[in-house]
């Protein structure tokens, strides 16, 4: 988790508790959806561990007023995710330790937890440059400080790479589900194809479907769609399923939970802005694809993902796809940017990342499941390609804090 530089301190409470008592936390979130509910499993398992905690979980809409019970609360703490301004100017008001995890950062006095949106953006950029895509969109949503984030990010790493990003407009007057579609459906027509597109949370990613359909396009031969949050439900609702970007939301809950911790014991806490890189793409249907018209390349690639965890090595690929070692680095250069042997290791050091990050194998273990014959190889390799141990990384990422 990074921090940025603190710039102002948080409100200091009255009181803290009493040697001894349970403390008193509100959670005070919007309807949850499937980042929240990673975060109260995050805040719960940290409870858990370093608890008790006399926990007070409360949940209202987008234009409800606070609740009654929150004018003479006698706790000590509160966790909030919401964008009802008249809730968090209500909590402002408090003189009570706070942890703002609101997407927009209502409550700038406060230490703030959010996604990291430069890397969400960046794996989103990955995800699709690995594949071959020369044409690329961003799907956002209007007036939302992180999906104009995701979208400046976005294309700035596009264009590092020399490729521009086509971005929706939405309509000025907000429009009906059908009204949008349309309006997706329409943008999507006018896309060069094949065209991968970033939608800026799953919800969106759901409409970029539905306008594909509207439009009569295929997915992922003519679009390629990537979504953001891993929400099985909507993911899996979507015809086909929609690929999206896991945020490491376990991991936030479990970040609030330790400011806030230290904040009831009256230490004093920046209002920082923390920031909990994302942990991965989840592979559906909206996105696997390789969008390249040179099929002994797409041939070695295919071959690369599904057996560079075996150690294989340049010379198997070539046994696979036949032709002059040179041509392969050539084509490979020209695709992705990198040579035949860079690939499998890009491969296979994410796989090790991703255990790193959601297991608790040993590096031993890790090694023999990735092709490595030494976890001490792999140990000097991880530490040369990411510029941190495997421990660094495994506590940085994994999903409890």
């Amino acid at each position: 988790m990074r921090n940025s530089k603190t710039t102002t301190r948080s409100r200091a409470r009255k009181k803290k508790p009493a040697p001894g008592l349970v403390p008193k936390v509100a959670l005070l979130f919007e309807t949850p959806n499937a980042y929240s509910r990673g975060v109260l499993l995050g805040i719960g398992e940290y409870i858990s561990r370093h608890g008790p905690w006399r926990v007070h979980f409360a949940e209202h809409g987008a234009h409800e007023g606070p609740p009654a019970w929150l004018t003479n609360w006698d706790g000590d703490g509160i966790i909030i995710r919401s964008e009802n301004r008249r809730i968090t100017r209500k909590v402002a008001q408090m003189n009570l330790p706070v942890v703002d995890m609101t997407p927009s950062r209502l409550l700038p006095h406060a230490p703030w937890i959010k996604a990291d949106d430069v890397a969400v953006a960046g794996l989103a950029a990955q995800h699709f440059l690995e594949r071959g895509f020369q044409h690329f969109g961003f799907c956002g949503k209007a007036g939302f400080r992180w999906s104009e984030a995701r979208q400046a990010h976005f294309a700035e790493m596009l264009r590092r790479h020399g490729h521009e990003c086509l971005l929706y407009r939405p309509p000025r007057r907000p429009a009906n589900g059908d009204a949008e579609a349309d309006a997706i459906a329409g943008w999507l027509q006018t896309l060069p194809k094949p065209v991968a597109v970033f939608a800026c949370y799953d919800g969106r990613g759901q409409q970029v479907l539905d306008g594909c359909r509207r439009a009569g396009l295929r997915v992922p031969e003519e679009v390629a769609v990537l979504g953001v949050d891993n929400d099985d439900v909507l993911c899996s609702l979507s015809p086909p399923p929609l690929s999206s970007i896991v945020l490491n939301a376990r991991r936030a809950g479990s970040e609030a939970s330790a400011l806030l911790e230290a904040m009831m014991r009256g230490e004093k806490v920046g209002a920082a802005e923390h920031l909990v890189p994302p942990l991965d793409v989840a592979t559906r249907q909206s996105s696997d694809i390789l969008a390249t018209n040179d099929p002994q390349v797409a041939r070695a690639l295919g071959y690369i993902r599904e057996h560079a965890l075996e150690g294989i090595g340049v010379g198997d690929v070539l046994s696979h796809s036949p032709m002059a070692r040179r041509t392969l680095e050539l084509r490979f250069q020209k695709l992705l940017g990198r040579s035949p042997a860079e690939e499998i290791l890009r491969v296979r050091m994410n796989h090790v990342k991703r255990l790193l990050a959601g297991t608790a194998l040993t590096l031993k273990e890790i090694a023999a499941r990735t092709g490595f014959e030494h976890a001490e190889y792999l140990s000097v390799l991880f530490k040369r390609e990411s510029g941190m141990t495997a421990s660094e990384f495994r506590n940085r990422n994994s999903p409890v804090g």
